[in-house]
Order: structure tokens, then sequence, then C-alpha cells
């Protein structure tokens, strides 16, 4: 259990006051200049050393990344802040944005510094109108009290602009960010290069999650140590985790890396409606991971090694919770639908894999297909894995993937079922 002077996000929920003088009261900007005048490489090296990992779903060191970026270039460098939260089940960044907006403010500062930037863009999800209100106005009074912008107090020149997006699950890809950002159709670019080379208008850039860039200047005022020795090895410090579904009561919540699923279910969501023996299934990081029966609930601990292990993912730690009573061949059916919806149809596997996955798991839902059928979806699955510029792909394959792993009797009952009806119904 997390203790409480350990949280890095104390306001959460929004109980306090989300502006300037609440900020600092809860020691925000406090010795900010000083982590400054220490340079550059200690700024990453305090992150390397805190174990930190990208919290946008992929989980690559932070510190390693902000690494790659050039030390002596002509070109200006750039920090890109991926606000486009819009994995559905996913719901931390928003909080961050608008009851906290100054850790990721302060964040943005020390992490541009760190890199070498004195520009520093946030990409707003469209459909986050009120955060990116209340995050500007956060930046706002951060400029007129000196502490972001040209002669500012800290002494690094630092410009952060605010980019509101028009609502497409692509541009949360980081290339297809920059596309848009650059005021083109969100689509993923081809890597290499990859962005520290040549991101942004061709520039050296980095793109990070809210959640990662927010919790840096704790991590410099506690101490690198202080956050490694949160959590497990190679998943360390403190995490946000959001659960919804079918949970007593859904929550936000920050805890440490590597709490077991069933205590972060029952203790914070108030355990699943109905007991735990009436948990189905658990998609443990938002839409795009594969679904884990209840069976491996029990002893599963929420980090991004052990749910690899399982055959799923931390993702953005979104946990979406299904009881018994789910058409769990209906929730991956509606899941497979949204990713054919927001695919950018750029790769051949993914444009048109993800509509015929979608249309094959709609006849599966009411049972008229044949058993054939469950393997040749599975390797269909197979083709649009890995075989796309981005990973979207990836993510309309794995609910399916999920799905037959775990609960292929389910789809062979409703296709003996719809079989069975249509023999009856002909005699």
């Amino acid at each position: 259990m997390l203790a409480d002077q350990d949280r890095i996000f104390k306001n959460v929920y929004g109980f306090q006051d989300w502006g300037l003088t609440g900020a600092k009261a809860r020691g925000a900007w406090d010795n900010t200049k000083s982590f400054i005048d220490q340079g550059h490489d200690w700024i990453i090296e305090q992150v390397k050393a805190s174990g930190l990992r990208g919290r946008g779903g992929a989980g690559f060191p932070t510190g390693l990344k902000w690494s790659f970026m050039p030390k002596d270039d002509p070109r200006p460098s750039y920090l890109v802040i991926n606000a486009d939260e819009s994995e559905p089940g996913s719901c931390k960044d928003r909080e961050i944005t608008r009851h906290d907006p100054h850790l990721l403010v302060e964040g943005a500062l020390l992490a541009s510094f760190a890199m070498r930037a004195h520009t520093c863009y946030v990409y707003f999800r469209g459909e986050f109108i009120r955060e990116r209100e209340r995050f500007q106005a956060a930046v706002q009074q951060a400029y007129d009290a000196k502490l972001i912008g040209k002669n500012n107090v800290h002494g690094w020149d630092f410009d952060l602009y605010v980019h509101h997006g028009a609502g497409a699950y692509i541009c949360g890809e980081e290339t297809a960010l920059l596309e848009s950002l650059e005021g083109k159709k969100g689509q993923p670019r081809l890597k290499p290069p990859f962005p520290a080379g040549c991101g942004l208008y061709g520039a050296p850039t980095t793109v990070n999650n809210v959640e990662s860039i927010a919790v840096v200047p704790d991590i410099l005022r506690r101490g690198a140590t202080w956050f490694a020795g949160l959590g497990k090895p190679n998943n360390t410090g403190t995490k946000l985790f959001q659960i919804s579904g079918h949970v007593e009561n859904p929550c936000v919540v920050e805890e440490e890396m590597g709490i077991p699923m069933r205590e972060l279910i029952e203790k914070h969501a108030g355990g699943v409606r109905g007991g735990w023996d009436n948990l189905k299934a658990v998609i443990p990081g938002g839409s795009s991971v594969p679904c884990i029966p209840a069976s491996e609930c029990d002893d599963l601990t929420m980090d991004f090694d052990t749910l690899s292990k399982a055959k799923s993912g931390l993702g953005t730690a979104a946990l979406i919770v299904m009881d018994q009573s789910t058409d769990i061949v209906k929730a991956i059916s509606r899941i497979s639908y949204f990713y054919k919806h927001e695919s950018c149809g750029q790769c051949t596997p993914c444009r048109e894999g993800t509509g015929w996955m979608w249309r094959v798991m709609e006849r599966l839902v009411k049972g008229e297909a044949d058993k054939s059928e469950i393997d040749m979806l599975w390797d269909v699955t197979k083709q649009v894995e890995g075989h796309t510029i981005c990973a979207l792909g990836d993510a309309a394959a794995w609910p399916i993937q999920g799905l037959i792993r775990h609960f292929r009797p389910e789809l062979e009952a409703r296709i003996d079922a719809y079989k069975a009806a249509h023999i009856e119904a002909a005699e």
C-alpha cells in the first residue's frame, strides 16, 4: 500500500486548489532552479537512475529515451507531450491536466532543459476541452509568475504551447501526433528516422506521455533512489491506475507499481460487482491489450514484466473489469469495431484486416460461423500483428487473440447453439 507521503499526485480528485498557489503549497515549483543549475546531463542521469519507464503504454525507459537527443545540433530541439489520451478505459492524463496541471508545466520545463529544448508542445485530445482550458490557464499563471517564458527566473528560456487535436485515436501514436502538429493528416511515419534524429519540423524531438513528464520534478526533489525504492525491480515508482467496468466504485488511484491486481480492485474500487467469484475477465491495460480470464487474475501483479509474461500488457494501467454477466464475445467485437474505425488506412494489413476481423467477430457474436473460422481469424490476427508501420495493427489483433486464447469454448458453444436452432427450425 502506497504511503501518503510517497504520493506524487496529491490532488488527483481535485479537492484542492489546482492553481499556482495550491500547487506550491503541495510542493511544486520548489527549488526548481537548483536542478537546472546542476546541468542537462545531471537531470538525465537522475531520471535514468530512478528506473522510470514511459507511462504511455510501451514502458520504454524515459532517461534512456532522453539521452538519444543530440547534444550539439544546430537545429532546435523540441519536447512534445502526448495528452491525446484516446485509449478506451484510460483516464489518468486528464486528471493530471485538470487537477494538478503545474506538475506537468514544471516537468515540461525540466525535461526540456535536460534535452536542450527551448520549446515544448502539449498535444491535447480533441474531446478534452475543459482540461485544455484548465491547463492553458496554468501555463498562463506560470508565464505571469516568470516561471517559464523568456528571461524567466530559472535562467532557461522556455516556451510552452498548447495544441488541440481533433479527436483521432491514431494521433496518440508519436509520429502521427507530429504529423498532426505540423498541420498534416495524422498518419504514422516510417521509422527510422526516429523522432530524436528527425521529428517535429525535421528537428530532434522527444515525445513523452503526460504522466512520464509530471513525475519528473518529484523524482529530482526526493531523489532517484526514493523513486527506485518503490515498486519492483525494473518496474519502479508510483503509477496512476484507472479501474472501470463492473466494480462497485470505478476510480483513478495512485499506487506502487507491482501491486497485486486483486488488492487494487478490492481495496480501491470496492471489489468486483457481486464479489470476486463473479469475475469473468480483466483487460489490464486499456482496450488494446489481451484480456486475462478470472482464473489467472488471483496472483497477478500490475507491472510491465508480469503482465507481458501473462501474454497481456500493462499498457496505460487502465483496468476494465468484466463480471459473469458480460457477453465477452460481443465486448471484443465492439473493441474490434473501434480499431477498424480508427485505422488511418495507410498500411494494407491494418486497413483491410481490421474490417475483416470485425465482420467475422460480428458473425461469431451470433454464432453464424463455422468452427474452422476461429483458426482462420487467429491466422489473420497474426498476419496483421507486427506488419504495420505503427502499433494500431497489434492493438486490433491482440484483443481477439486474447478472446480465442482464453474463451474458445464460448465461441464454439455459440456456433453449436446457432446450428442446433437452425436444424430445429428446418425440421
